[in-house]
């Protein structure tokens, strides 16, 4: 496996992409260089060996490219945290162009499977057991996505049920059934509600 430079210090960075403003060339090359750490770490979500990793590495690496080259500062976020995105972006374009892939993915199906075999769903790429700061990153990127847009997306039921399901806001979780019962509706009903709001959600963190 590769072995990658080290990440650059903050204040590095942003010498680097103050420079990238001006087209500097060995600016953008050494921010690309020591960013490939969240290339290989984003990859290794993805890859099921070493030969799929490899390729995986490089179709991230184009995402990393790319976020180099489109990066502003004014997005408000930290570039880790923009580059992350674009390299599961290009990623996630790879395996749905390869039908690995629904185009209809949602937070809890499928999307690939890990270097074990073992399936990978969207969410886990949210939600890990043992973050370290790349993860820590990525997750409070797409909460703070979610949290600021779900009233706006969400009908009021929708954004109960959520809020309900999944123990949002400091609120205690509750099965499909229990909310049924204070809405007075069907399980099933509060079921279809639920995925109906999830697929709005996961087309934001897309």
């Amino acid at each position: 496996m590769n072995t990658f430079l080290s990440p650059l210090s903050q204040e590095r960075e942003r010498e680097c992409l103050e420079k990238l403003k001006q087209n500097d060339k060995e600016a953008r090359e050494e921010l690309i260089l020591h960013n490939m750490r969240l290339v290989a770490h984003v990859t290794k979500k993805y890859a099921s060996g070493e030969e799929e990793m490899e390729e995986l590495i490089s179709i991230g690496t184009i995402g990393l490219i790319k976020a180099v080259s489109s990066f502003k500062a004014d997005y408000g976020n930290r570039f880790a945290t923009y580059a992350i995105r674009c390299i599961e972006n290009e990623i996630l374009m790879h395996f749905r162009s390869k039908k690995k892939s629904r185009a209809d993915v949602s937070l809890f199906e499928p999307i690939g499977t890990d270097k074990e075999g073992n399936q990978i769903h969207l969410v886990d790429i949210i939600e890990n057991e043992d973050p370290d700061v790349i993860e820590d990153i990525s997750m409070e990127n797409d909460l703070y996505i979610l949290k600021h847009n779900m009233k706006k997306l969400l009908t009021k039921r929708e954004y109960y049920i959520l809020v309900r399901r999944y123990g949002l806001d400091g609120m205690e979780e509750m099965t499909q059934r229990q909310i049924a019962g204070t809405l007075r509706i069907s399980r099933s009903y509060v079921s279809r509600i639920e995925k109906r709001a999830l697929e709005k959600l996961k087309k934001i963190l897309e």
